[in-house]
């Protein structure tokens, strides 16, 4: 199957495109967006992938679903347009990044400069119906990504992955842990934050890994 992707993925993932349950995929995620409001815009549903070629993996953020208000998705986990309210768990995020390495919130809640650096802003879902949480799971977009993790750990080597919440860490399976670091906490949301996320120092532990690994560290 065609799929408009950043080509480096379009090569790792061709064997997922050619696969049955992908065009099944593909069907119902067309006539969802041909018959209801389904975020993100669809030109944006590969985004992560279009901004952060899979060389350039440094840290792989992993989310769950896309956000489901206006305005709001734009392909990058976490992440929302400039001009967009920071939702909760985007707000704990940065506050946990001023604690930890003391750089203050910013202005735009808009991640692609982390996308740019390295850092793969990756949804479980990627596309989700207005307003209704979860619409989208289980119909095939858990499947592909799961492939995703598995060609980022056999292709790639020193990579840090950031599960946070029981939903990510259920992917530190897919992960071969003698060549990545797997950093878990609980989920940054306001039910969770302040039982592990405020306080876990990933961010920093990210960068002095990759320092390690004679990486450049994320500009967070």
């Amino acid at each position: 199957m065609e799929v408009k992707i950043e080509k480096s993925w379009k090569e790792a993932l061709q064997a997922e495109f050619d696969k049955p349950y992908f065009a099944a995929l593909v069907d119902f995620v067309k006539r969802e967006y041909a018959t209801k409001k389904i975020f993100p815009p669809a030109p944006l549903i590969f985004n992560a992938f279009d901004q952060c070629p899979l060389d350039e993996v440094k840290v792989v953020m992993l989310g769950q679903d896309p956000y489901h208000g206006p305005g709001q998705a734009h392909g990058l986990c976490f992440s929302v347009n400039d001009g967009v309210d920071f939702p909760p768990s985007l707000v704990n995020i940065f506050k946990e990044i001023e604690r930890d390495l003391h750089i203050p919130v910013p202005s735009t809640g808009n991640l692609l400069r982390w996308a740019k650096q390295g850092v793969l802003l990756l949804n479980a879902t990627l596309t989700v119906e207005a307003h209704k949480a979860g619409s989208h799971q289980g119909k095939g977009w858990e499947t592909f990504t799961d492939a995703v993790i598995r060609v980022l750990s056999e292709k790639r080597e020193n990579l840090v992955f950031m599960l946070w919440g029981s939903y990510a860490q259920q992917k530190g399976v897919l992960i071969n842990h003698s060549k990545h670091l797997v950093l878990r906490s609980v989920h940054p949301s306001p039910l969770s934050a302040y039982r592990g996320f405020i306080g876990c120092g990933h961010f920093s532990e990210a960068n002095e890994f990759l320092i390690s690994k004679e990486k450049t560290p994320i500009q967070w």
